[in-house]
């Protein structure tokens, strides 16, 4: 064959050749022009979607519980943020993140978990896609967690409450569990005032997972409200300082006291010993958490007997100038005895609050019928609940008899037979400071004072109230309520507590009262349980701590003196009253 016709066949085959890789490449052309367009034009939304779930994510907004503040804006609860430590078991075993046994040794030191446990537990977790490892870490804890790098180990935004005034409020302002759920005190009462509802929008995020568009809003978040008391920090702190040094000077087991401003029907304290740390409450008992200033009752003894005056001068068969003879320093009704600590002979009604007269004020209450007497009682609040909202308000206990004896009335006019809170006998004092003004009592701070309804005679309130003003001057069993430059009106009770069977050797000790008399702004009960030792009565245990609170409270409220240049005030005495104190 010549070179020419060797040269011909050569070039053919090349053609061929070339054809046959041209017609190939154009087949690829028109493969995936065709499936370009068959995406693009017939069938875009499956490759937008896959798109969209490679980029596109729903982003959670926390909204963080709302703060509760006292009346001044001082914080009693406020929400801090904290991160939650979390497992994704399908990303830990895909990427063999349990191999990694240092980190993950270093995890559980600084989570303080046991090692082997943590790690059955994610061997037992195959399968799910979220477990877990330990919630509310602080900023520190949770970047170490962060830097530690385990495949399938997040971090997850939340918040924890704080309680900064610690135990001094935690019986009224109470707790959240982990998931900020109210479960005492006002927290419970207000759940769903101070928590909000977490919004969701849509965004893109790159492959770091950093958002790079918010694309819109799938759930507006709903903001919640601040809750403002009406406590005011200074006297609520100055109150509980005093009850616990009372209480444990005396060994009692508990004690409260409750403040109320007299004119608006706020609460400005409300404490209680013993007490509990609320941002550590490992190993508390559930009995520590009782608000038992609301909670547990008890029978208020003489602290109740300006209500048998009152409702002895209501019906008339007194005047204010009434004198009654109390001797022999006792009497008896029904063949059982009421006694006096010793004789008194004749006092007037000053003279039987001044001197807390068994004998005289059962005179008095024998002297109007029973319903006159339980009526006062029950218009003062006593057998209802304040309205206050707290969680276990008890109402206390008026029994309803259909006969009652002589004796059964006399020891109910000297607080026995009946049952109040130390809220309840707050408020009643409150009434009588404003003048017979039943008002509902608040525990939000209020712009105006809430309608009030009258349920004594003016006139019968301020003139018991005067009566009143004896039992904190010399003689009487509340000198160590004194406050000085105020003139205070008051009166001390001593209950013994019922066993089964009768009552035991255990006593209630309170003072309730009001100042400053003139024009009064502040009521103020102090109730403290078990007292031991010799020293048990409400003048020795309770008037001291009132005393204290409410010369405190009124130099914070900037309440102008009523009793300048009256020595009798002026000095204060915390010697031991007489023997007829109760």
């Amino acid at each position: 064959m010549s070179k020419q016709a060797k040269a011909n066949k050569g070039h053919q085959h090349f053609a061929w050749r070339f054809y046959c890789v041209l017609g190939a490449v154009s087949l690829l052309f028109v493969a995936l022009l065709s499936r370009a367009a068959y995406i693009q034009v017939l069938d875009p939304d499956r490759l937008r979607m896959e798109g969209d779930n490679r980029s596109l994510r729903t982003k959670t907004e926390i909204v963080q519980r709302s703060l509760i503040t006292d009346r001044n804006g001082i914080e009693l609860a406020v929400s801090v943020p904290v991160e939650a430590v979390w497992v994704d078991p399908k990303i830990l075993f895909e990427k063999d993140g349990l191999s990694m046994t240092r980190r993950w040794q270093a995890l559980c030191d600084v989570l303080d978990l046991d090692f082997d446990k943590v790690m059955a537990r994610m061997q037992g977790s195959k399968g799910k896609r979220f477990v877990y490892l330990q919630r509310q870490l602080s900023p520190a804890m949770s970047g170490y967690v962060e830097n530690l790098k385990i495949p399938g180990v997040y971090l997850k935004s939340e918040s924890r409450r704080f309680y900064p005034t610690g135990e001094v409020s935690a019986h009224l302002i109470g707790f959240t569990d982990i998931d900020d759920r109210g479960l005492e005190g006002l927290e419970r009462s207000y759940d769903e005032w101070l928590t909000g509802t977490d919004g969701k929008r849509k965004v893109r995020k790159d492959r770091g997972g950093r958002v790079i568009e918010s694309l819109e809003v799938l759930e507006q978040a709903e903001t919640p409200h601040d809750l403002v008391l009406s406590i005011d920090q200074r006297i609520q702190a100055l109150a509980y300082q005093e009850l616990k040094k009372a209480t444990e000077y005396h060994r009692a087991t508990s004690g409260s006291v409750v403040v109320l401003d007299v004119r608006t029907g706020e609460v400005l304290a409300m404490v209680n010993t013993p007490s509990y740390n609320p941002n550590n409450r490992k190993g508390l008992k559930n009995h520590r958490t009782r608000n038992r200033a609301v909670t547990d009752t008890f029978e208020p003894g003489s602290s109740v007997k300006p209500l048998a005056v009152i409702s002895a001068l209501d019906a008339g068969s007194v005047q204010s100038d009434t004198v009654v003879d109390t001797s022999p320093g006792w009497m008896r009704i029904g063949g059982r005895q009421v006694r006096d600590s010793r004789d008194y002979g004749e006092l007037d009604l000053a003279g039987i609050l001044q001197k807390s007269s068994n004998v005289g004020v059962s005179k008095l209450a024998l002297s109007v019928p029973v319903e006159q007497l339980l009526g006062t009682f029950y218009s003062l609040g006593f057998g209802s609940d304040t309205g206050l909202g707290l969680p276990g308000e008890s109402s206390g206990v008026i029994h309803e008899r259909r006969r009652w004896s002589e004796f059964e009335v006399a020891t109910l006019s000297f607080g026995y037979g009946l049952t109040v809170t130390t809220l309840q006998l707050a408020q009643a004092y409150a009434v009588l400071g404003s003048g017979g003004l039943l008002r509902p009592l608040s525990i939000i701070k209020t712009d105006e004072p809430l309608p009030a309804k009258r349920v004594l005679d003016q006139q019968v309130a301020r003139s018991v109230l005067t009566m009143m003003n004896a039992v904190t001057e010399e003689g009487g069993t509340g000198i160590a309520a004194q406050v000085a430059g105020y003139r205070v009106s008051g009166k001390t009770g001593t209950s013994r507590k019922a066993v089964a069977g009768g009552y035991g050797d255990d006593y209630v000790a309170s003072f309730a009262g009001v100042a400053p008399l003139d024009n009064p702004r502040l009521a103020i009960v102090v109730v403290v349980n078990e007292p031991a030792g010799d020293r048990y009565y409400g003048g020795d245990v309770a008037a001291p701590v009132f005393g204290k609170v409410m010369a405190g409270a009124l130099r914070a409220l900037n309440i102008s003196p009523d009793a300048v240049g009256d020595s009798r005030i002026a000095v204060l005495s915390g010697g031991k009253p007489d023997g007829s104190a109760r």
